[in-house]
């Protein structure tokens, strides 16, 4: 007897559809040239990125050592319009290190560029904007106690800045001036 398939039922397979990883750019800043000398908060940050982006499609780091306080900043200007061209995220390590200002965080929020932090991915418009306002009120925090800091120092008398003991055989000997403490 020949085989009926009359009542064999077909199921469509529908295998899943394979998408290409989602674009990011990652964008480090540091406040200082020492920072930046250094590398360690570069490094740092660069750690905090790296576990978000791992399964994304790197299409850029940008690398700035600028003040927080700074709107006009050309690497953040380069990879904002990077992230523009390829409809691409914006990738930071903490919110802070974007900006320390609510009016820039808000103005990038309504300029249609992504953004995430990576130290809190699930956070959305509201709480990026406390946030925002958490570092805003930091940084004059810290221009406060940097402030205070000078003022005390310049009433005892010192200079700020670190000083370093010059004792070497070139300043004695070549030069003949004993050796000193000097304020760099």
């Amino acid at each position: 007897m020949p085989y009926d398939n009359t009542n064999d039922r077909y199921e469509t397979v529908h295998w899943p559809r394979m998408t290409p990883p989602a674009p990011v750019v990652t964008y480090l800043r540091v406040s200082t040239d020492r920072q930046g000398q250094s590398g360690l908060g570069l490094e740092a940050q660069r750690a905090a990125v790296a576990s978000y982006v791992a399964d994304k499609a790197l299409l850029g780091e940008f690398v700035e050592v600028e003040s927080g306080r700074k709107d006009d900043r050309p690497q953040l200007s380069a990879a904002l319009a990077l992230c523009r061209q390829h409809k691409a995220r914006l990738v930071i390590a903490k919110l802070d290190r974007l900006a320390r200002s609510v009016a820039l965080v808000s103005g990038l929020m309504e300029s249609g560029v992504e953004f995430v932090a990576a130290d809190m991915p699930q956070a959305n418009r509201f709480m990026l904007h406390v946030m925002a306002a958490v570092a805003e009120h930091e940084r004059e925090m810290i221009s406060q106690r940097t402030r205070a800091a000078l003022a005390a120092a310049k009433a005892r008398g010192t200079r700020p800045g670190a000083t370093h003991e010059i004792s070497c055989r070139f300043c004695t000997e070549f030069v003949g001036y004993p050796a000193r403490s000097l304020s760099m």
